[in-house]
């Protein structure tokens, strides 16, 4: 264990040193997160690259998870509520529900029963445990196009797969004042910056380029090549 925490704390200096975590916040939580817990092949989970997960998903790079944690923390703020699309392996969902707290809420929503699954054994084996058992964190099985209603609005939201284009749903259940972070695009995606005023209008802004698996069905996405597509 002693030996994962510290290949994880050189990760995230490594992340520091390039740039890519900018903020004290995010450093703090990348390192609290052990990413080892989250990945089947623990001695690969250190390398910045994305990793299959099964069932045609994958965990992002490091460096894609410390990019959205750097647009979102002004958005997890302590008592504030998230929502987590595409939860995977529950990696993300632990980091954002650390940093707002057991005051606030946080929910990954995954369309894969059984990552659903195995994503809330791993939050369990994590620093997150105790918000996942107080009730603060919470992992669902549904389809992220359509977001999580019952516990909307929220003052930020993560996607982790590409949308076509940007899904309403998830505009509507952005609280005003609220940021979405969502790949958007089919052969050439953006990641995009969505942010809602507080008059409800909304303002639309580009990243980066990246690549993500698609953000579909669960029955399209188990047809899909299991390939990695996140960024390289």
């Amino acid at each position: 264990m002693d030996g994962s925490i510290d290949k994880n704390k050189r990760l995230v200096e490594q992340l520091r040193h390039h740039g890519v975590i900018k903020s004290r916040e995010v450093a703090e939580v990348m390192e609290t997160v052990d990413r080892g817990l989250f990945i089947f092949n623990g001695a690969s989970a250190y390398v910045d690259s994305p990793m299959l997960i099964g069932y045609n998903a994958t965990i992002s790079a490091p460096h894609m998870h410390a990019t959205c944690l750097e647009l979102l923390k002004d958005h997890l703020q302590p008592g504030m509520r998230v929502l987590d699309v595409g939860s995977g392996t529950g990696y993300l969902t632990a980091c954002f529900a650390l940093m707002i707290g057991p005051e606030g809420r946080a929910v990954g929503i995954d369309h894969i029963p059984e990552l659903v699954a195995s994503s809330i054994e791993n939050i369990k084996q994590s620093a997150a445990a105790d918000l996942l058992g107080g009730g603060s964190l919470s992992v669902h099985v549904a389809d992220g196009r359509l977001g999580f209603p019952d516990l909307a609005p929220f003052d930020a939201i993560h996607v982790g797969a590409a949308a076509a284009e940007l899904p309403q749903p998830l505009v509507q259940q952005l609280k005003p004042g609220g940021r979405m972070v969502i790949p958007v695009g089919k052969i050439f995606q953006e990641l995009k910056v969505v942010d809602k005023r507080m008059d409800g209008s909304v303002s639309v802004s580009t990243e980066t380029s990246v690549r993500y698996v698609p953000l579909t069905s669960r029955d399209a996405q188990l047809r899909e090549p299991d390939l990695p597509r996140d960024p390289p």
